[in-house]
């Protein structure tokens, strides 16, 4: 069984560690949790981990967050992995900072990386880890709180969410989304 994981985020030190690139950050730990570095291949940084005889594909799209459908398109056909195992990894503005939801679809609820995905792939039928980042922020002010870092109190909260969020994934891939969303789905 092969799975696409896709950790959602914007490349560039000037979006390191902000809520938009959370994506990024799971990804680069579930990587080094599995002792394995990324490549910079065809529209992602690319590596493979083995996880109980599943190989899960992991990239970041190098695409930049609007163009995330390119890199998922291209390495879904070129690995040949059906929609419905690709977990793509987004911060999400709808759920309270400190919940974590796995989805096996949905709509894209105005996320440009979402939206691109949702393009190029062929519609929202692909499953989602929606890591909660809140709204806390003045109206208008969207693109700057998504562009912003975790504020310190969320910094402390991170790396048990963040070893959450690699649970949630380890479970989508061994047992798949309707367990997974049964046993982590609750806070």
């Amino acid at each position: 069984m092969k799975y696409l994981v896709v950790g959602l985020g914007n490349i560039g030190p000037e979006y390191a560690d902000t809520r938009h690139n959370i994506g990024f950050m799971i990804a680069d730990a579930m990587a080094k949790k599995a002792g394995v570095g990324f490549s910079n291949l065809r529209l992602a940084y690319y590596t493979e981990i083995s996880f109980k005889g599943r190989n899960i594909h992991l990239i970041k799209p190098t695409t930049f967050m609007n163009l995330s459908g390119k890199a998922v398109n291209y390495w879904m056909h070129e690995l040949k992995i059906p929609v419905e195992n690709i977990l793509v990894i987004v911060d999400d503005l709808a759920i309270p900072f400190g919940s974590v939801r796995l989805k096996p679809k949905g709509s894209n609820a105005g996320h440009n990386g979402l939206k691109s995905i949702e393009s190029l792939v062929g519609g929202q039928h692909y499953p989602r880890l929606r890591f909660g980042i809140s709204d806390n922020f003045p109206r208008g002010r969207q693109v700057d709180y998504v562009l912003s870092a975790f504020d310190k109190d969320e910094q402390a909260e991170l790396p048990a969410l963040i070893e959450r969020s690699i649970e949630m994934i380890e479970s989508f891939v061994s047992v798949g989304a309707e367990m997974t969303m049964t046993r982590f789905n609750k806070k």
